[in-house]
């Protein structure tokens, strides 16, 4: 059982001075329990208020030597939590003119704010103590904000401290669910998306079903949204369940009776899923992991039609935000169907607008290479330049590898058009950002094979006086290359530079 008391409500005793122990527990106080504490709009309700004023008097009672005290929450390892106020409070007595309480909280908040940044989760864990004063601030607006703060910073602490656990976590996020109605929704989503993260299926499951029948007055257009993305997670879950009976009922021989069982059961949790999955997708956004899980189902019930509507939906509904992966999911699923060429290339062809270096414009230029179309071939050019115009590929085999090759058929055929056009935007930088001296040696140092494709690259586009190329060819009496010789033989005949003054 979760202790039923808001954080403050924690009984805080003072240990020992003699002790000497720095590891102390979080007691419960006898206090009002959440039944007596009202949840309200903004900020803590006076119930709350009442028993904070409570709380923080024991806190600063006169007549102890030892000013740490202790905190903990459930029955989780423990967590020491020193009172930090006369530290805080020390600093605003020195400051400017202006209510006390104000710069106290402030200030408290810079802290914890400062210890997070450096992560120092104890320091930021004891001033997170004094911040819940804030929930009692004159200023309304203050007031409101506290709440979420106090989740923000409290859940990021919790995560990290080296002594917290599920328990004090979870026990922290219902306590804090109950401290303005604004908050609970979102505190109930990422609740449970923890509890995702540490494999707790089941409990997570349970913490989106309570949250989805929530309700609180008239719903907001804000926790509207709330609840559709509560409700498209617990639509997740469900498939995850879909998918583990998927391959249970692959792996195991059954009866048919077992079977049949098995398979209706595993078909219930694909229609709560693709329930709250398709209506999460029709909503405008980025909802990659709901997309891909909906798409799955429909293909293993055979409804390709409909799963192939729902990728290109996602793809090109100018309603929705670019998203480099929609084309991804897009291009792969018609792959898989053995879609026509010009089907795939119209997909990447967006994606290369998108993200000209992702990886899969490798696969994008093959395609053009193999086109008959002119404008996909000189396309095919373009790609090649746009891929390795960024630092990330500029060591990419492949690549270098496809623009050698290129370049050379380019110059066969006499498109030196073609590779005037994609050259002339980068003649100024590339020499300098690909091929130069130092890189040369580099790359001949640590990979040959990079080095020779850009080496008869650099040889086609800056002619045979590149310092790359001449660094590249004259290693080719130390190791007796075959290809190097070839390459200077072409390079001396087929280059721009040359091409240009005939």
């Amino acid at each position: 059982m979760m202790p039923s008391q808001p954080p403050w409500k924690q009984g805080l005793r003072r240990t020992d001075p003699d002790s000497g122990s720095a590891d102390l527990q979080l007691r419960a106080l006898p206090t009002v329990s959440l039944s007596s504490t009202r949840t309200c709009e903004s900020g803590a309700c006076p119930v709350l208020l009442e028993n904070m004023d409570t709380f923080s008097d024991e806190l600063t009672s006169p007549g102890e030597e030892d000013d740490q005290v202790e905190a903990s929450v459930g029955a989780g390892p423990e967590i020491h939590l020193p009172w930090r106020l006369q530290h805080i409070q020390s600093i605003v007595n020195h400051g400017h003119n202006g209510t006390n309480f104000t710069r106290t909280t402030s200030i408290c908040l810079n802290f914890i704010q400062e210890a997070v940044l450096k992560h120092q989760w104890q320091q930021a864990s004891e001033f997170l103590q004094s911040y819940f004063q804030a929930l009692e601030d004159v200023n309304s607006q203050k007031r409101q904000v506290a709440p979420e703060n106090i989740w923000k910073l409290g859940s990021a602490i919790l995560y990290h401290h080296p002594k917290s656990n599920i328990e004090t976590f979870s026990a922290f996020a219902d306590r804090m669910k109950n401290i303005g109605v604004q908050n609970y929704l979102k505190i109930s989503l990422q609740h449970a998306l923890y509890l995702l993260h540490k494999g707790m299926v089941e409990d997570a499951y349970r913490n989106l079903n309570q949250a989805e029948s929530w309700r609180y007055g008239e719903m907001s257009a804000s926790q509207e949204k709330l609840i559709k993305l509560i409700q498209a997670y617990r639509g997740l879950l469900d498939y995850y369940t879909w998918s583990k009976k998927r391959t249970e009922l692959a792996r195991f021989d059954m009866d048919t009776f077992a079977s049949n069982a098995a398979t209706q059961d595993m078909h219930s949790y694909f229609r709560q899923a693709s329930l709250n999955l398709h209506e999460i997708i029709e909503i405008p956004g980025v909802w990659d992991p709901f997309v891909k899980s909906y798409v799955e189902m429909l293909k293993y019930y055979g409804d390709q039609d409909g799963a192939r509507q729902v990728l290109t939906d996602y793809a090109y509904d100018n309603n929705f935000p670019s998203n480099p992966n929609a084309h991804i999911y897009l291009y792969k699923f018609l792959k898989k169907e053995k879609a026509p060429g010009d089907k795939l290339i119209s997909v990447l062809k967006t994606l290369h607008q998108i993200v000209p270096s992702h990886k899969i414009m490798l696969e994008f230029h093959t395609l053009l290479r193999k086109s008959k179309k002119e404008k996909h071939r000189k396309l095919g050019l373009e790609v090649l330049f746009a891929v390795l115009d960024f630092s990330g590929c500029t060591e990419n085999t492949t690549a270098w590898r496809y623009l050698a090759k290129y370049l050379k058929r380019m110059m066969m055929e006499k498109h030196l058009d073609w590779i005037q056009d994609g050259w002339s935007s980068r003649k100024d930088w590339w020499p300098t950002f690909h091929f130069s001296y130092y890189l040369a040696k580099k790359n001949w140092k640590e990979n040959k094979m990079l080095a020779l494709k850009k080496a008869f690259t650099s040889g086609i586009l800056l002619g045979k006086g590149c310092k790359y190329f001449m660094y590249v060819s004259k290693q080719g009496h130390k190791v007796k290359e075959k290809s190097i010789k070839t390459m200077k033989k072409f390079v001396k005949k087929h280059n721009i530079l040359d091409s240009e003054e005939l």
